[in-house]
């Protein structure tokens, strides 16, 4: 087997031992108690890029996310008593083989799971024949003079954003686990519509939790979903924006779980979500990076991208990671700056950098724009920010309004409000040979711009 590749912690309480026997009948095939020693007493940090995900690994991933779940949110969250899972891959003539351990419970769970090849090969077909992919890059002469600044055109995908690449993935994924009712959050809309999308390609049930707040300011995709079919609920708590709508949508999944995948939006919440994400959104680095090559001859300076949970900057950010001297750069909203002046805390079941009070109790974030209006963020940023590999920075309400207005006058490209903030961040920059995610078309925001 080879070397260990994970370890991730994940909160934990006192609480009965799980049923293991009998969870996801027809994944698992192996049950055996087991002893680990030799395990590290805390989570350590680790690599947390990797070449590609195996079906293999994201079908184990998707049963260990359904434990995950029943561990923090079967009792209250104890950030300081954490269980460390591990897991170890290896490869046999009968398929990929997945173990994940739970040391302090004394459990090994074993999953056997068959060869891969035909899931990467279906999602490729549908990015390409269906999406709309690969998306090029625009040179922005008007926009940033004096620069080479190029926009990767992720708002010229099908849907109108880049939320449709993690949204194929895991329909594909669901569907081979046999669950045909799709539950979603969304804050700009924009996730939304791709879970409706998809939905609909696929012939399942979708709804859909978005906070009444983020429902008044994206009207156009509440609309959308409804006709794709997709059934809006929405969430009347607390701000009415997305930490109450994933809230809503983890809960659903949890009562529903054996009929029932969570399509989560972003890279957040509890393992292996975020990578899992993060996988599927790389295709836009991937691109992007090759793009990039072919129009200069050579890598961008500094690549940016606007960071709300973060599943743009970090698919655009994990093929540059490698390139110490390509400077990676996201952009906060100045009034949801998690990982600014956040603190280390548990959101969603993920411990990263968070807006918490002096208590640990989470606060609200703001931005004018949706997308970006949650007070935690993935928690490989985190990552990436404390080991110095990026930096973030934010961005005003004002400072994306006038970006946003200024890109549709010199360019004819109407940006959503989210990557208009690292827009406005880019032009400052003093790099000339410049790289941004644009991630999302602006229709939906016309209106909240037009009353500003």
């Amino acid at each position: 087997m080879r070397a260990l590749l994970q370890r991730t912690m994940v909160p934990s309480a006192s609480r009965a031992e799980p049923d293991w026997t009998g969870f996801w009948p027809g994944v698992v095939r192996g049950i055996e108690d087991a002893r680990h020693r030799d395990a590290p007493a805390i989570a350590t940090p680790r690599r947390w890029w990797r070449p590609r995900l195996t079906l293999g690994g994201a079908l184990a991933a998707a049963v260990l996310v359904s434990l995950t779940l029943w561990q923090t949110m079967s009792g209250p969250l104890a950030p300081d008593a954490p269980i460390i899972v591990s897991s170890a891959h290896t490869e046999d003539p009968r398929g990929t083989v997945m173990v994940y351990s739970t040391h302090e419970k004394d459990v090994t769970v074993v999953w056997v799971l068959g060869l891969d090849d035909s899931f990467h090969a279906e999602l490729h077909d549908l990015l390409t024949t269906y999406a709309g992919r690969p998306t090029p890059l625009t040179l922005a002469e008007r926009f940033a003079p004096g620069k080479r600044l190029y926009l990767k055109r992720e708002d010229l995908l099908h849907t109108g954003a880049h939320k449709l690449n993690n949204a194929l993935g895991q329909a594909e994924l669901a569907r081979r686990l046999g669950k045909r009712r799709i539950v979603a959050e969304t804050g700009a809309g924009q996730h939304g519509v791709a879970a409706a999308t998809v939905s609909a390609r696929f012939g399942f049930e979708c709804i859909v939790y978005m906070g009444s707040e983020d429902m008044r300011r994206q009207r156009p995709n509440v609309e959308r979903m409804g006709l794709l079919g997709a059934e809006v609920r929405p969430v009347e708590f607390g701000t009415r924006t997305l930490k109450e709508a994933t809230s809503e949508a983890i809960r659903d999944w949890i009562t529903n779980v054996e009929t029932t995948h969570y399509l989560i939006g972003s890279c957040v919440g509890p393992a292996p979500y975020p990578e899992i994400v993060r996988e599927l959104q790389s295709v836009i680095g991937r691109e992007a990076r090759a793009q990039f090559e072919v129009a200069e001859g050579r890598l961008p300076e500094v690549v940016v991208a606007c960071v709300g949970g973060g599943s743009n900057a970090i698919g655009m950010f994990t093929a540059f990671v490698d390139n110490a001297e390509v400077r990676l750069v996201g952009v906060e909203a100045a009034g949801a700056a998690s990982l600014g002046t956040g603190h280390p805390g548990v959101l969603h079941g993920a411990r990263s950098s968070v807006l918490a009070d002096e208590d640990g109790q989470i606060v609200d974030a703001h931005s004018i724009s949706a997308g970006l209006d949650y007070p935690g963020v993935g928690p490989e940023h985190a990552f990436l920010r404390d080991t110095g590999r990026a930096e973030y920075v934010g961005a005003t309400d004002e400072e994306a309004l006038a970006a946003f207005r200024e890109l549709t006058r010199c360019e004819g490209i109407i940006p959503a409000l989210e990557p208009a903030h690292a827009l406005a961040r880019a032009r400052d920059l003093g790099e000339e040979f410049v790289l941004v995610c644009l991630s999302g078309r602006g229709d939906k925001d016309l209106a909240e711009v037009l009353a500003h």
